[in-house]
Order: structure tokens, then C-alpha cells, then sequence
């Protein structure tokens, strides 16, 4: 691909030096937002579990003063994280009996999930794959092998997700270089990253990166991961305008988490935020049931009723798909709106659900 257009673009040297000075210290980021050291005391078994790490650019969307700020509530450990509550594993998606591969996930029918980095540019709390067993999963040149082996032999496969981890943690280079030995199968058709980065790191999205997902015939498709619309200020609006720019399909998936966006105003917000700025609303999904995250969970019958009211205050265009992931099944399920579901109830002759 040439790169034609009258973007900006930021150097690699940008996001990877934001990388690395990604605040790791809760006493740190609560002094940067003028907060009281104490509110990190409580969460000191939490982060020695799960560490904090949150870059700059995402810090410096937060309100300053503001301890229940929708941004912190994503990242700063908590004592609530510590509880053991019935139902919570450490592998919600039973994700570890569908590796045939080191690194590979195949779960559903004609697509394959791709642990590209273990690496993450932001620790969110509600992580499902906070303990996912990276170290066992690295796609390093013998096991890379191995998977470009098992997607050839699997004829009906036609996509290949991008995930982590982070996959954009790694290179540019190192992602053009697979996506190129990806296109050489032909019964491929797509190539999709799950990326938090654009987001959090805005400049992450360079020239080489967009060249590197535009250089093959597999059609590239980015789905960020952004929960509430404070999350989304000029520089990732510019950050999607050279995705878009370069011809990248751009979706996004969020989380319905509790006190963060359970609220049907601030979903809406989202929605229109996230169109505005160039992604297509893609799924919302309820939380997946992974230990430390209990917390921000929300009961499926009140993420139905969220979507019954989102859902008369937005064209069909800008709702997302409320979803669960439920291992075993053929793909993503489905919550119909509240609505909905009492009216499938009713034409089956239950009256009730």
C-alpha cells in the first residue's frame, strides 16, 4: 500500500518509548491525579497478583480529583479483587483445552485466535485472560511453524484473529512478516486485530503498521477495545482517521462493567462517540466470569433491559450486539433485549421467562 493520504504519522520511536514508561506504581498514578496515596493500601495483594500498568496518554484522560473517575475504576487494583466468589475461574472461556497449538485458539468453526504478545500496553482489571499462561503460549519460530502448518490443513478456515496479550505490542515488522506468511494460504480471506493500543497509545497507529495490514490481499480488519467515551479524545480520533484512511475496516468491542458505563446515557455516548470518530460499534459484551473481576459483573437481566433502552435511543447502526461467550458453543451468544426476550417467551406459550 502507498500511503498517499495528508496524515501525520508518528514514529515508531513514539509509542514504544510510551510503552516503556507505562506507570506501574499505584502511589505514582493517584499523586499524578491529585488523589490520596491510601486508595492504593487496600489493593497492594491485587497488584502484587496482577500489577498495575497504564500509560500516560490514558492517565491523562482521567479527572484529576475524581477517585470513582471511569478510567481509573479500569485499572487501579482493588481489595474486592481478592475475593473468591462461586462461578469465577481462572479460565472463564475454558480457552486452555482448545490450544491444539502453542499459541493458537480454535474455538469456533472457521476462524483461529492468534496469542501474538503476551504483552500488554494497559493491565485492565476485568481482563478474562489476566491468568493465561503466556509463557507457554509464545509463538516464537518453531511454534510459528507449527500454526502456519495447522491453518493449512485446516481448509475451512478463512480468518485469523490477532490477539494477546496485545498483539500490537510487537513490531511493526514482526506483524507485516506474519500477515504476509498468512496470506500465502490461500483459503484465507481476512486477517483481524484485537487491539487495545489505538486507544491507550494512540501513536501506535504508524505508516508501517497500516502498510504492514494493507500489503496482502487478506482484507484487514481492526476492532478496538474501548469502553467509555471519556476514553476517546482528539488524538485517538486522529489515530482511527489513518486507520480509516488506509482502507482498515475499524469496529469496537467494549465490556458493560459495573459503575464504569452501566448506564444507558453514558452506552449511548459511546456509541455515538466511537461513530463520530470513525468505528462501527461491534459488541458489548457482559463480563466474562474471570477471578478478580466479580466486581464490575452485572446480571444478565439488567445488561437486557440496558439494551432495551439503548436500543430506543439509537438507529440500528450504532447498537452494539450484547453478547456472552459460553465455552463450547459454535459462536458468541446472544442477549436479546429485555423486550425481546419477554416477547419470545409469550409467542412460545410459557407467558413468563
Amino acid at each position: 500500500m502507498t500511503l498517499t493520504m495528508n496524515s501525520i504519522w508518528p514514529s515508531a520511536d513514539d509509542w514504544q518509548q510510551r510503552l516503556r514508561d507505562a506507570i506501574t506504581d499505584p502511589r505514582e498514578l493517584l499523586a499524578q491525579l491529585a488523589l490520596p496515596p491510601s486508595l492504593a493500601e487496600s489493593g497492594h495483594p491485587a497488584a502484587r497478583q496482577f500489577p498495575l500498568r497504564v500509560p500516560q496518554p490514558f492517565i491523562d484522560r482521567m479527572r484529576r480529583g475524581d477517585s470513582n473517575d471511569p478510567l481509573l475504576l479500569q485499572v487501579l487494583p482493588q481489595v474486592a479483587e481478592m475475593q473468591q466468589v462461586p462461578g469465577f475461574s481462572t479460565d472463564p472461556l475454558a480457552e486452555l483445552g482448545s490450544t491444539p497449538r502453542n499459541g493458537l485458539i480454535h474455538k469456533y468453526h472457521d476462524r483461529v485466535l492468534l496469542i501474538a504478545s503476551g504483552g500488554c500496553a494497559i493491565n485492565c482489571r476485568y481482563c478474562f485472560r489476566r491468568h493465561f499462561p503466556y509463557q507457554e503460549n509464545q509463538l516464537g519460530p518453531t511454534q510459528w511453524q507449527e500454526v502456519l502448518t495447522y491453518i493449512r490443513a485446516h481448509t475451512e478456515l478463512r480468518e485469523v484473529i490477532f490477539s494477546g496479550g496485545d498483539p500490537l505490542v510487537t513490531t511493526d515488522q514482526r506483524l507485516g512478516r506474519m500477515i504476509a506468511d498468512l496470506a500465502a494460504i490461500p483459503h484465507l480471506t481476512r486477517v483481524r486485530i484485537h487491539s487495545r493500543l489505538p486507544i491507550v497509545i494512540p501513536s501506535r497507529v504508524t505508516a508501517t503498521l497500516a502498510a504492514g495490514l494493507t500489503a496482502t490481499r487478506l482484507q484487514p480488519v481492526l476492532v478496538l477495545h474501548c469502553n467509555h467515551p471519556q476514553e476517546v479524545d482528539a488524538e485517538v480520533r486522529d489515530a482511527v482517521r489513518r486507520l480509516r484512511d488506509a482502507s482498515i475496516t475499524v469496529l469496537n468491542q467494549a465490556v458493560l462493567l459495573r459503575g464504569i458505563n452501566d448506564r444507558v446515557e453514558i452506552l449511548r455516548e459511546l456509541s455515538e462517540t466511537l461513530f463520530s470518530a470513525g468505528a462501527l460499534p461491534y459488541y458489548l459484551f457482559v463480563l466474562d466470569a474471570v477471578a478478580g473481576a466479580a466486581h464490575f459483573d452485572i446480571a444478565d437481566r439488567d445488561a437486557q433491559r440496558l439494551m432495551a433502552e439503548l436500543q430506543a435511543v439509537l438507529p440500528g447502526y450504532l447498537l452494539p450486539r450484547l453478547a456472552r461467550e459460553i465455552p463450547g458453543r459454535p459462536s458468541k451468544t446472544l442477549l436479546l433485549p429485555e423486550h425481546a426476550v419477554e416477547k419470545l417467551a409469550v409467542d412460545a406459550g410459557t407467558g413468563s421467562l
